[in-house]
């Protein structure tokens, strides 16, 4: 392999796979479709037709994960129960303003949002909005007229609006609230518990039908009270350990049984409570956080 394309294409590869796993929602086709995009650049590097790099990368990836999209929008027509992205690990030591920029980049809310737009809509709105790829550029990757994807992204833009309108927690406080919450499940306290939770709290589990996992997200104050408890009598005799994590830029932590990692939860903060919790349990979007922490 040649040393210095390698080394050029490092230097774009992170932009690269964050955008294809905002579009793709899963982290490890996200990866694949980076290493699709740099075999090609690879190939026309080498004939000298390329004028520039990113732009080229970036087009190729963006139009891998529309092929791939279209396939998984098929697939989770007959998803079991709610759809959660395949969580990222980020290091504390990142903490706090890369967590910060990451959970604007890729939170659990965005992820959602972006997950009801058509793929050209995803794509013009990251494209244009996410990593301000003027609209002329974005029309030739979609092969669309320009007139086309401003509607297409102005469309995107209504809908995930509402996915970036959170108030900003500092890290500090946001460490407090979750090893609060902790401490609240672990003693059985419902009266803590509620106090840590705003009054229309959400409560989404993915368990993809591989294993149990609430089948509709829960609401609530009180009912998200009762389920957590109800679920940590359940389970904690399965849990050997509690790992704490910051997933998609988010305070959260990881359930790990005897089989590896069981679940790894979320916590989306807005003015001092737990607004929302995000519970991944299928097995598959596991695998990257269970090779990181395992």
């Amino acid at each position: 392999m040649n040393v210095e394309l390698a080394e050029r294409f490092e230097t774009l590869r992170p932009v690269l796979v964050r955008h294809a796993y905002r579009m793709l929602g899963q982290y490890t086709e996200a990866e694949d479709a980076v290493q699709d995009a740099f075999l090609r650049w690879s190939e026309a590097s080498a004939n000298g037709t390329i004028d520039d790099d990113k732009a080229y990368l970036r087009t190729i990836v963006t139009r891998l994960c529309l092929d791939r999209l279209r396939s998984a929008r098929a697939r989770r027509e007959v998803y079991v129960g709610p759809w959660l992205p395949e969580p990222v690990l980020s290091e504390e030591r990142e903490q706090p303003e890369a967590a910060a920029m990451l959970a604007d980049d890729i939170s659990f809310a965005l992820m959602l949002a972006l997950e009801r737009l058509a793929p050209l809509e995803r794509a013009a709105f990251l494209l244009h909005d996410a990593l301000s790829v003027p609209f002329g550029e974005v029309a030739q990757t979609l092969d669309r007229s320009e007139e086309a994807v401003r509607k297409l992204a102005s469309r995107a833009r209504e809908h995930v609006r509402d996915a970036n309108r959170r108030s900003v927690t500092k890290h500090d406080e946001a460490i407090r609230l979750r090893d609060a919450f902790l401490a609240a499940i672990s003693s059985d306290d419902a009266a803590a518990l509620q106090k840590l939770l705003t009054d229309e709290v959400l409560f989404v589990s993915d368990g993809g039908g591989k294993v149990p996992a609430t089948a509709v997200p829960v609401t609530g104050r009180h009912r998200v009270t009762q389920l957590l408890l109800g679920l940590k009598r359940k389970g904690a005799a399965a849990v050997r350990r509690i790992d704490l994590v910051t997933l998609n830029g988010l305070p959260g932590y990881a359930l790990i049984t005897a089989t590896g990692v069981d679940t790894a939860i979320a916590l989306e903060i807005s003015d001092g409570k737990i607004a929302a919790m995000y519970a991944v349990r299928n097995p598959e979007k596991l695998r990257t956080i269970s090779a990181a922490l395992l």
